[in-house]
């Protein structure tokens, strides 16, 4: 007898993790995405991570930049207004974060890279991607998983002003 999915509502009772999202911008108004080195599905992503403690969002961005491809060399253009919620799917709550979150809550910056592409080194100490490239912002919704969907059409949307309009 195979054991049925876990439900949606199996999780609805745990929390958001909270954490950052960065739209790392070169000159060209390309986006930095990484290809997640945990997995086999060929889905990119842009840099995210947690926020520690108490720790400002627009320094947890910095760190977690710096921690998933080797560089700060950015500036923070902007912020988003709110928070965007994602909900794993349900049979990865278990396996994410040893089960303790449904999903993220998101404090997104659009950032401009100041840097050259020789900055960027994915083999960072705790590697999170095995590949990375810039990315024409049209293309980001077809490249992502889908459970990110919406959270990246908002993010697309509300730092729309920071691209030219060739690249939206």
């Amino acid at each position: 007898m195979s054991k049925a999915p876990p439900s949606e509502a199996r999780f609805a009772h745990l929390p958001y993790r909270r954490c950052v999202g960065i739209m790392l911008l070169n000159r060209r108004d390309e986006v930095f995405v990484g290809r997640r080195i945990d997995t086999t599905v060929e889905a990119w992503q842009m840099p995210q991570g947690g926020i520690d403690g108490d720790e400002e969002p627009h320094r947890a961005a910095l760190r977690e930049m710096k921690e998933e491809i080797g560089t700060d060399r950015a500036e923070i253009l902007a912020e988003s207004k709110g928070w965007l919620n994602y909900d794993l799917p349900a049979h990865l709550v278990p396996l994410v974060w040893r089960g303790r979150y449904r999903g993220q809550t998101m404090k997104w910056f659009a950032l401009r890279f100041l840097g050259r592409d020789s900055d960027i080194d994915i083999a960072t100490a705790h590697a999170e991607f095995m590949a990375w490239r810039w990315m024409p912002p049209e293309d980001l919704l077809t490249a992502i998983v889908p459970f990110k969907h919406a959270v990246y059409v908002a993010v697309l949307s509300e730092f729309a002003d920071l691209l030219r309009p060739s690249a939206r």
